[in-house]
């Protein structure tokens, strides 16, 4: 990959991960508001799951009509991993943002609402993780800004060299199709 090809890469690559964190964004709003209601949180859960969908058709975009139709399986999946990287370095930054300014415990709040309910206490005892439950509540109360903020930038980065593995593979291609005109 010559520097040339490798600027063009990473252009493209912020490009469509600031496109991606837009998606994540929606789907982190849709998800406090899915506290209070049920659909939100079944759009929030949409938006998840579109997500590699999506990454997948701005990859194939940049091997359409940046690369001629032409992709090598490395190239791809760099392209892809780096779509989840800024994108997370979006996500992660919106994510400080809304736990250290706009937040002020309600997330927490309502998730201990939730298990404290009677509904989620039968739950919590019928699945036998109503201790893990305490614990993991109490160690999401500890957790500073910036711990989830890492914690989501790390996972989005993971998730994205897993998946690229797949879809770089699927998306490679060696010769370009030419169209009959």
């Amino acid at each position: 990959m010559t520097p040339e090809e490798y600027k063009q890469l990473k252009a493209f690559a912020r490009q469509d991960g600031a496109l991606l964190s837009l998606l994540w964004i929606g789907a982190l709003f849709c998800y406090v508001r899915g506290m209070t209601s049920p659909i939100m949180g079944t759009l929030a859960l949409m938006l998840i799951i579109a997500s590699p969908f999506f990454a997948a058709s701005r990859l194939r975009h940049f091997r359409d009509y940046a690369r001629e139709g032409v992709i090598s399986f490395r190239r791809g999946f760099a392209y892809f991993v780096l779509i989840f990287f800024y994108a997370g370095l979006l996500l992660a930054a919106a994510l400080y943002v809304y736990f250290a300014f706009i937040d002020k415990g309600y997330l927490l709040m309502k998730l201990t609402e939730m298990m404290s309910s009677e509904e989620g206490r039968q739950a919590m005892q019928a699945a036998g993780m109503a201790d893990q439950m305490r614990e993991g509540l109490k160690q999401l109360s500890e957790m500073r800004p910036i711990d989830y903020a890492l914690n989501m930038l790390s996972f989005n980065i993971i998730t994205g060299i897993f998946l690229g593995l797949p879809i770089a593979a699927l998306m490679q291609r060696q010769v370009a199709n030419v169209k009959n005109q």
